[in-house]
């Protein structure tokens, strides 16, 4: 799609190869970022604490991937302690789409998530064997999503759940994703479930073993990390270190940029947009979109078709291969820089991969660093896979992102935030933005296309206190989940 700018990105390289970087993003650019720290595990003088006496059982069955089900299970803590409910130990459901069977003791560590929760919330592992035998959905205890609206607001909880809490001593979430809003919400609850996200879920010690032997092959050596404080929350006891800083010097650093490319068949296929691969392509996505997206198929039977020129004009499409790497090439990293690659297979595989390689050869996933018997415990379980993606992107030096609504880039880049001491650099294009300078790709200068990109990156990074109704998973600066110093 873009041969000419490609073509000037690879001379734009080569000649920066034997130079020094004229800007760094591998930085962070404002100085503000390290004033913030994580506080959202302090005990506060307005701390809820659990209730003497427990108002019933709350049951959560959370669907979607390892990032949809971190989110409900924040959610559900901050719930249960709302309604002074004792919190069963989430289960997961079973997804066609994602075929995981894996359940909350195969992800995260069960006794550290009780444990670090304790003196707020009520936490046990199963139901009592008198609420067992109940047929909860005959009660009227079942709640799904269709009974609870998106981001509902706390007292919608109350007015509507507790009731049948108190009457029936269980309720049962089946589904739960995000269904329960950010603003406004007690301080305390939103302190809450950033101490859940940030503080007790840990990664089992086989997911962090794993991820730690990722890490040390990415970097290609056993690296001092005892400082990072993300280093050591997310990998625990394997946080690789050397003997000493001389070492470190002496090996030679080998930082890595971890990039999360949104560019799946699913992704790509409900997008509806034009990605150059002609009448194949089309047939192809419109045959896709048939058999997984059938309510998508319907709504737009029903609506204004939107040209897919358009939707690349308003930032709806997924960034592709060829313009990550363009954008990374504008931003003046090298062609040596080792780049890691998050997420599932590539739409078109290493044919539509091979613009992004061509400019950034060193590029590695999981599956090439790990050998197949290092692999065997986490293949065909999406969770687990996902789980080494999150640790590999949030514990690099530099997280780009392609598509700042997905949530594995929301939750990481929101943990970069909170554990990264103002180290810990995030790359957000503005997909809006880039689609217009993009457009120009026939006739714009190499030199104007890095100061457009860079503009619009280094405006992403600014340091901004978590607006009103904005994730407080994605963007922790507040007064619930840090503090300023």
């Amino acid at each position: 799609m873009y041969g000419r700018l490609l073509n000037l990105a690879s001379s734009a390289l080569a000649e920066e190869e034997f130079k020094q970087e004229s800007l760094n993003f591998w930085e962070e650019p404002y100085q503000e970022a390290s004033k913030w720290t994580p506080c959202a595990d302090k005990r506060y003088p307005t701390s809820l604490g659990k209730p003497g006496e427990s108002n019933g059982y709350i049951m959560v069955s959370a669907n979607g991937g390892l990032n949809q089900q971190r989110v409900a299970i924040c959610n559900a803590v901050a719930v249960a302690s709302l309604l002074n409910a004792t919190l069963v130990l989430p289960k997961f459901l079973y997804s066609n789409v994602w075929k995981d069977p894996s359940q909350f003791g195969d992800i995260y560590q069960e006794d550290y998530f009780m444990r670090t929760l304790k003196d707020d919330v009520h936490i046990v592992q199963e139901l009592p064997l008198h609420l067992k035998s109940l047929d909860i959905e005959a009660i009227g205890s079942l709640i799904t999503d269709a009974d609870i609206v998106k981001e509902v607001k706390p007292i919608d909880y109350v007015r509507t759940v507790l009731p049948l809490l108190m009457k029936n001593k269980v309720v049962h979430f089946l589904g739960f994703g995000n269904r329960l809003g950010f603003d406004p919400l007690p301080p305390e609850l939103q302190r809450l479930r950033c101490k859940c996200n940030f503080h007790a879920l840990k990664f089992v010690s086989k997911i962090q073993e794993v991820a730690s032997l990722l890490i040390k092959r990415i970097r290609k050596f056993e690296y001092h990390a005892a400082e990072r404080q993300l280093d050591k929350q997310l990998l625990g006891d394997f946080t690789p270190s050397i003997s000493s800083k001389e070492d470190y010097v002496e090996r030679g650093s080998s930082r890595y940029l971890a990039l999360h490319l949104r560019f799946e068949e699913d992704m790509v296929a409900y997008s509806q947009c034009d990605f150059g691969g002609g009448e194949h392509e089309k047939k192809e996505l419109e045959a896709y979109r048939e058999v997984h997206f059938p309510l998508l198929i319907e709504r737009l039977k029903n609506s204004k078709p939107v040209s897919p020129s358009e939707l690349r004009k308003l930032g709806k499409c997924p960034l592709t291969p060829e313009e990550a790497a363009l954008v990374l090439a504008a931003l003046g990293f090298k062609r040596g820089t080792y780049i890691y690659l998050a997420g599932s297979r590539i739409y078109g595989g290493s044919s539509r991969m091979h613009p992004f390689t061509n400019l950034y050869p060193n590029l590695v996933t999981k599956e090439t660093l790990l050998t197949y018997n290092e692999l065997a415990p986490f293949r065909n379980f999406s969770s687990r896979l996902a789980a080494l993606d999150f640790i590999a992107c949030a514990t690099s030096d530099v997280f780009a992102m392609t598509d700042s609504g997905s949530q594995l880039s929301s939750l990481v880049s929101g943990f970069r935030t909170y554990y990264g001491d103002g180290h810990a650099p995030t790359l957000r294009p503005n997909k809006k933005r880039l689609a217009a300078i993009f457009s120009e790709n026939s006739s714009i200068g190499w030199t104007t296309f890095e100061d457009r990109v860079r503009k619009m990156i280094e405006e992403g990074q600014r340091v901004r206190v978590r607006g009103s109704g904005r994730s407080i998973y994605r963007q922790p600066r507040c007064p619930e989940c840090m503090c300023r110093s």
